[in-house]
């Protein structure tokens, strides 16, 4: 489990360190850091290019330069505001025999040192248009310069890194953003913290709470999970949100709609129903994906409200909840619910996202009382008491038709078998993304192929928490 704290924090945080420690400490700790990544990253090359901007953050590079020259590499600087530049750092810098240039050339490496954490929206003209000129891997420095580091929005022209290298914490930007690879730097911020504003969840946390067997359990212990999903139009949704609450969990699964037929003729395992009246007892419900948005639809969608399990609500069923909001009235106040829109289903159920991310999915699930998982190349999950998991995929393989009623499966699974649902939703996208990445292998692949890696995703995770 990773935390990730605000800039706000961080700083706060650094301000009471910095009181006890001797001038520049911090810094220098921090800038040989980097010079560590970069000698790795040079991999035996001899020639870094620092883009230093104002303050700190160009303080960081150009101390990081010193290292490296210290070292026998051949470092050269462009200084983004020259009379702004650190001074301690620079002069360090010289002394140690780097040189200032108006244009960085031929180099095997770039240490962005533009912006740091007080940085607010795109890069200035000035540093953009060296940026666009870069034929080097970039490593920044604490974020990439032009990213927003609490929200991870980018608005305009910005730093693509290969490597970031931050201290003392993680920072929303780095699981909200693509920073390349991210290393961390012990800066001794962490008593100082308390807790995170938001948390990522490691592959073995995922692994230590995904449900398995006992021996003493048998198919109802374990959680029955109810599927109203799919109809004679969208039949392929009812086999995928199906399948993958199969392939989640060992209990039982119910299925109830028009695509029993098809859903039988995939999973044999699966009880299938052609009405949501007779399905049985479930212990939670997932709901929606194409199941349409007619009056019958509403139907089945005010059943599973009332039934009193908690529930995932899908595609269709965010619709109508936006379309028509008295829909709300049948849930049983203590029902947890599970919402999983993408931007443009959140749009119509709670306004437009807009850059802050974490922000709109908590605004979501304080409105709704329920968790809320914003879809994303970085996923966020949102809980009405404030909590915020994010997950960060390193890929776009799941990014295809289909891809979300799998997703459906394994969050209704989870709920079933007893999971606390800010938890099963995030366990759900973190084995989503895996089962993903394992079933492209560099080729794009359909939702059904995702499917099929489920259990391998699970296998993994479970390997990482033993």
């Amino acid at each position: 489990m990773r935390g990730l704290w605000t800039t706000d924090r961080v700083r706060a945080a650094e301000e009471r360190v910095l009181a006890r420690v001797p001038a520049g400490s911090l810094m220098r700790r921090a800038a040989f850091g980097v010079a560590v990544a970069a000698v790795d990253l040079l991999d035996g090359r001899r020639r870094v290019g620092l883009l230093v901007g104002a303050g700190n953050n160009g303080g960081d590079a150009l101390w990081a330069g010193y290292y490296l020259l210290r070292r026998g590499i051949a470092v050269s600087a462009v200084l983004l505001d020259p009379a702004r530049a650190h001074a301690e750092g620079l002069a360090a810098f010289r002394r140690a025999g780097g040189r200032v240039v108006d244009r960085l050339r031929d180099v095997d490496l770039v240490v962005d040192g533009i912006v740091g954490l007080s940085g607010r929206g795109p890069l200035r003209p000035a540093a953009a248009e060296h940026v666009a000129h870069l034929d080097a891997p970039v490593l920044a420095v604490d974020s990439p310069s032009g990213v927003d580091p609490d929200t991870g929005a980018v608005d305009g022209p910005a730093v693509r890194a290969d490597v970031t290298v931050t201290f003392g914490c993680l920072k929303p930007v780095h699981a909200l953003a693509d920073c390349g690879e991210v290393r961390l730097v012990d800066l001794g911020l962490e008593p100082e913290l308390g807790g995170p504003d938001l948390v990522e969840l490691d592959l073995a946390d995922v692994g230590a709470a995904w449900p398995v067997p006992g021996r003493d359990d048998d198919k109802y212990t374990q959680g029955v999970t109810g599927v109203a999903a799919g109809s004679a139009t969208y039949p392929g949704a009812a086999v995928l949100a199906t399948g993958s609450a199969l392939l989640a969990t060992s209990g039982m699964v119910r299925y109830a709609g028009a695509a029993a037929e098809g859903v039988r003729a995939q999973w044999p395992e699966a009880i299938c129903t052609g009405s949501i009246t007779d399905a049985g007892r479930v212990q939670s419900w997932v709901v929606g994906p194409g199941l349409g948005t007619g009056l019958g639809a509403e139907d089945v969608l005010r059943t599973v409200l009332e039934a009193g399990v908690p529930v995932c609500a899908d595609a269709d069923a965010i619709t109508m909840l936006a379309n028509n909001p008295d829909l709300w009235d049948a849930r049983d106040p203590d029902t947890p619910v599970v919402l999983t829109p993408h931007d443009r289903e959140f749009e119509r159920l709670a306004g437009e996202v807009g850059p802050d991310r974490v922000a709109a999915a908590r605004r979501a699930a304080g409105k709704f009382d329920a968790v809320v998982l914003l879809k994303g190349h970085a996923t966020v999950v949102a809980a009405p008491d404030g909590r915020v998991l994010v997950n960060r995929a390193r890929t776009s393989w799941a990014a295809t038709a289909g891809s979300g009623d799998v997703l459906s499966g394994l969050i209704g699974s989870l709920l079933a078998a007893g999971l606390d649902p800010l938890l099963a939703a995030g366990c759900a996208a973190r084995v989503h993304v895996l089962a993903a990445e394992l079933a492209a292998d560099g080729a794009p692949i359909p939702a059904s192929a995702l499917l099929s890696a489920v259990p391998d995703a699970i296998r993994a995770a479970r390997r990482e928490a033993s």
